[in-house]
C-alpha cells in the first residue's frame, strides 16, 4: 500500500474506503450473531430470578423477531399459570385454615407438616408440633389415628362416648412422592342431638301409654279394696295383700317413668354465682351417712381461698350427687371418695378407689341409659351428661394408672 500511495494515491484511498466498509459489515455480522446469545442470556437470567414481567421489544429483524415472539408468548403463559397457581394456593390455604373439619397434613416421613386451627382444637396440642410424629404426643385421638392406613376411615369414641370423631385418611402426590393427610370431623353434637330426639320421642310415647294405663288400673284396684270384701277373712286378707302389692308395683313403674321423663324435661340452667367450696361441702355432708354405712370415707381437699362460679346450683348439685352415688356403688364396701377443687383451670375432681372401669365399659359410659347394674336404668350418668352439657362444661370419667377412678369436670 505504501508503493500504491507513492504512485497511485487514488487506489490507496479506494482501498482504505473498502477496509472501512469491510469493518462496518463485519461489525453488523458480529452483532447479528451475538445479539441472539445476549437475548438468550438476559431471558435466562430473568427466568432464573423468577421475574416473569420482562419482555423484549421487536428489533425489525425477521429471525430475531420470531425468537422474541416465542419468548414473549412463553413468558405470558408462565406468568398466567404462576398467577393461577398462587391464587389457588392462597385459596386452598384460606379454605384449610377456615375449615370446620380438622385437617392434618403429613410429610414424606409421616411427620406433622401442617395442622389447621380446628385440628389443633380437637387435639389440644402445643404450638411445638411441627416435624413431630404422632407417637410424640400422649393424646387418645392421636393414638387412635396413628395407625390408620391410607384411604381408610373410622369413627373414634372418647370420654365414654361423649366425644365422637370421624377420621378419614387419604393421600396425594407432591413432587413425585406420596404424602398422607387426615380429616377429623366431630360427630358428637350431631349424634347427641339425634340420640336425644330419638329417646325423647320414645320416652314421651312410653310415658303416655304407661301413665294412662296405670291411672285406670290403680283406680280399679283402689275401688276393689274399698268396696269388695270376701266372706272368708283369710281369702279377703290374701286378696287385699295382692292388691296392695299390685298398687305398689304400679307406683314403682310410675316412678320409673318419671325418672326417664326427668331427662327430657330438664329446664335451661338458671345461672348464679355459687361458692364451689360450700357446694362440695354440702354434698359431702349429705352423702356422708350413706357412705359410712358401707365403711366409705369421704375426703375433701379444697383450697382455702373461696372460689365462685356461675352455674345452676340445683342442677349441678343433682349431677354431683349422682356421681357420688355411682362412686359409692362402685366401691361396694370399704374405700375412699375424694373431692378436689382446682382454680387454674377451674376443675372439680371426684375420685374413688373402687375396682375401676373396664375398656368395654369406658366406651359406653355416657351412652343413653347404659348401665352395668342388673336393675339399673342408666338414668344417672345420662342426666349428669345433660346437665354438664347444658353448662357447657367439659367432662370425662376414666380409671387412672394409680387405680383411682376420676370424674373430671372442667367448668
Amino acid at each position: 500500500m505504501y508503493e500504491v500511495l507513492r504512485e497511485h494515491k487514488l487506489y490507496f484511498f479506494l482501498a482504505e474506503i473498502g477496509i472501512i466498509i469491510s469493518l462496518f459489515f463485519s461489525y453488523r455480522m458480529y452483532r447479528s450473531f451475538i445479539r441472539p446469545l445476549e437475548f438468550m442470556a438476559s431471558g435466562g437470567n430473568a427466568i432464573r430470578d423468577k421475574d416473569f414481567n420482562v419482555k423484549f421489544v421487536k428489533t425489525g429483524s425477521r429471525e430475531m423477531d420470531k425468537l422474541i415472539n416465542v419468548y414473549n408468548d412463553m413468558i405470558d403463559n408462565i406468568r398466567q399459570e404462576r398467577t393461577t397457581l398462587q391464587e389457588q394456593h392462597y385459596f386452598l390455604e384460606k379454605l384449610i385454615y377456615a375449615s370446620p373439619t380438622g385437617i392434618v397434613i403429613l410429610d414424606y416421613d409421616d411427620r406433622l407438616s401442617e395442622i389447621n386451627p380446628k385440628a389443633l382444637d380437637f387435639l389440644s396440642i402445643s404450638n411445638e408440633w411441627r416435624n413431630k410424629l404422632f407417637s410424640d404426643f400422649d393424646h387418645p385421638l392421636l393414638n387412635a389415628i396413628a395407625g390408620m392406613e391410607a384411604d381408610s376411615s373410622k369413627v373414634i369414641a372418647l370420654n365414654g362416648g361423649t366425644e365422637r370423631y370421624k377420621c378419614q385418611s387419604s393421600r396425594f402426590i407432591h413432587q413425585g412422592f406420596e404424602r398422607k393427610f387426615i380429616l377429623i370431623q366431630e360427630l358428637s353434637k350431631e349424634i347427641l342431638e339425634a340420640e336425644k330426639k330419638a329417646y325423647a320421642k320414645v320416652i314421651r310415647m312410653m310415658a303416655h301409654e304407661v301413665n294412662n294405663s296405670i291411672g285406670a288400673i290403680n283406680s280399679i284396684l283402689t275401688s276393689l279394696m274399698e268396696f269388695y270384701k270376701m266372706e272368708d277373712p283369710e281369702q279377703d286378707a290374701e286378696v287385699r295383700a295382692s292388691l296392695t302389692i299390685a298398687l305398689n308395683r304400679n307406683e314403682r313403674l310410675n316412678l320409673f317413668m318419671r325418672n326417664f321423663a326427668s331427662v327430657i324435661r330438664l329446664p335451661e340452667p338458671f345461672m348464679e354465682s355459687v361458692s364451689l367450696q360450700k357446694m362440695l361441702w354440702d354434698i359431702a355432708r349429705l352423702m356422708e351417712s350413706q357412705a359410712e354405712e358401707k365403711q366409705i370415707n369421704i375426703e375433701l381437699q379444697l383450697p382455702e381461698k373461696e372460689i365462685f362460679a356461675r352455674l345452676d346450683l340445683r342442677q349441678m348439685d343433682q349431677a354431683l350427687v349422682n356421681i357420688v352415688i355411682n362412686a359409692i356403688e362402685s366401691i361396694g364396701e370399704k374405700g375412699s371418695i375424694r373431692f378436689q377443687l382446682m382454680e387454674q383451670p377451674l376443675t372439680i375432681l371426684i375420685e374413688d378407689n373402687g375396682p375401676g372401669l373396664s375398656p368395654e365399659t369406658s366406651d359406653q359410659l355416657f351412652s343413653p341409659f347404659f348401665s352395668t347394674k342388673m336393675d339399673g336404668q342408666g338414668i344417672g350418668l345420662t342426666l349428669v351428661k345433660e346437665i354438664l352439657m347444658n353448662h357447657k362444661a367439659q367432662f370425662s370419667l376414666r380409671t387412672l394408672e394409680s387405680g383411682w377412678t376420676r370424674f373430671e369436670i372442667l367448668l
